[in-house]
């Protein structure tokens, strides 16, 4: 038995918002868009979201400060700033980032006694504002997953899950601004996510499907996209789609929970960090699901651990007894592990880490 769900409406090309944009117009004449400091200035996705929103008589206010990795602080600004507004929609507009926290947000909004920590209570999140999602890395995939990732105020990645946004415009146009070192950390972040989904207990006929085109392209695609091939760019924003697909079905497995520390404890990007163990938790997947990984692998011209060294992924990072202890201790508990093929046990876990980060 199994059941697939993806109710997002997906646009995809360029001048998107142009071209179909005006479908927002359904949801009402009042928006908060929440985005970032600078880029979506810098890649023109903001003007050509005000000009649409102008353009169809919606009126907005805009929220930039979301940071990197959003911490809870960040949206109780928001939602302290606007809670005596009103509005009929929140967009998300940029990485990940913003658009997490456009989910959170718009529960906050719209159910105004819940606390932050009640986005973790499925059964307290009942209402929302819709959600629009224009994603402008090609990473993360949030546009079609209802996912939020935040930061506590003990510095732990926690994820909840809320809804599935009503439109995702992708326009690619947004991809090719990006530097270098960001479009393989989130070009990797999506390979982690198609890989996940795959090797996922949870995984089925159609995400499994979708989850192998995305390993595809990105095997494909990701060396040109970080030599900044427009073509290859626009290929990678197709596969960053597929995998939030996958991943909005499946769940990540223990590759995302090992990476977490990484992020928030030593400043290395998520989809990096991620990518970093990702091979190494696939050894002990192979004792439960030894052709799921030979798949992974071979997709991956024999060796997805030999593809991601090729882009020099792997750096020997300065970590103490204690951090490493402390990183196991939560591996060990991370739900995660349910979905997760393979007997993880805490020395496991730990030499995980030590071969990733060589020590």
């Amino acid at each position: 038995m199994w059941e697939f769900y993806m109710p997002t409406d997906v646009f995809f090309g360029e001048r998107i918002l142009e071209k179909r944009g005006g479908i927002v117009d359904l949801l009402g004449k009042r928006t908060l868009v929440v985005t970032g400091k600078s880029s979506s200035k810098k890649n023109g996705s903001l003007d050509d979201l005000k000009k649409l929103l102008d353009e169809t008589g919606i009126s907005y206010e805009i929220f930039d400060e979301v940071e990197e990795n959003p911490s809870f602080d960040n949206v109780m600004k928001a939602v302290e700033r606007y809670r005596n507004d009103s509005f009929d929609f929140v967009v998300g507009l940029g990485g990940g980032s913003p658009m997490d926290f456009a989910k959170a947000v718009a529960v906050l909004l719209k159910e105004k006694d819940l606390s932050i920590e009640d986005l973790y209570d499925r059964e307290k999140v009942r209402h929302w504002l819709p959600v629009v999602e224009i994603p402008t890395t090609a990473g993360t995939g949030s546009e079609v997953t209802p996912y939020s990732i935040l930061t506590d105020p003990e510095g732990n990645k926690r994820g909840c899950t809320l809804m599935f946004p009503v439109y995702a415009f992708l326009d690619p146009r947004y991809t090719y601004s990006m530097s270098d070192e960001l479009t393989l950390s989130t070009g990797v972040d999506a390979l982690s996510h198609a890989v996940e989904g795959y090797l996922s207990r949870k995984s089925t006929p159609p995400s499994d499907a979708l989850a192998i085109e995305a390993m595809k392209i990105i095997y494909r695609n990701l060396p040109k996209a970080i030599e900044g091939n427009r073509e290859a760019r626009k290929k990678m924003f197709v596969a960053s789609c597929l995998a939030g697909m996958v991943i909005a079905q499946t769940g990540t497995t223990l590759a995302h929970a090992l990476g977490y520390p990484l992020t928030t404890e030593k400043g290395i990007k998520h989809g990096k960090a991620t990518g970093m163990v990702l091979p190494f938790v696939m050894e002990v997947m192979k004792e439960e699901i030894p052709e799921k990984v030979n798949t992974v692998n071979h997709i991956f011209g024999g060796s997805l651990l030999k593809f991601l060294k090729e882009f020099g992924l792997y750096e020997k990072v300065e970590v103490s007894s204690e951090e490493l202890g402390k990183w196991v201790e939560k591996g060990s508990r991370a739900k995660h592990l349910t979905n997760t093929p393979g007997t993880f046990t805490p020395e496991k876990i730990r030499d995980i880490y030590r071969e990733a980060l060589g020590v």
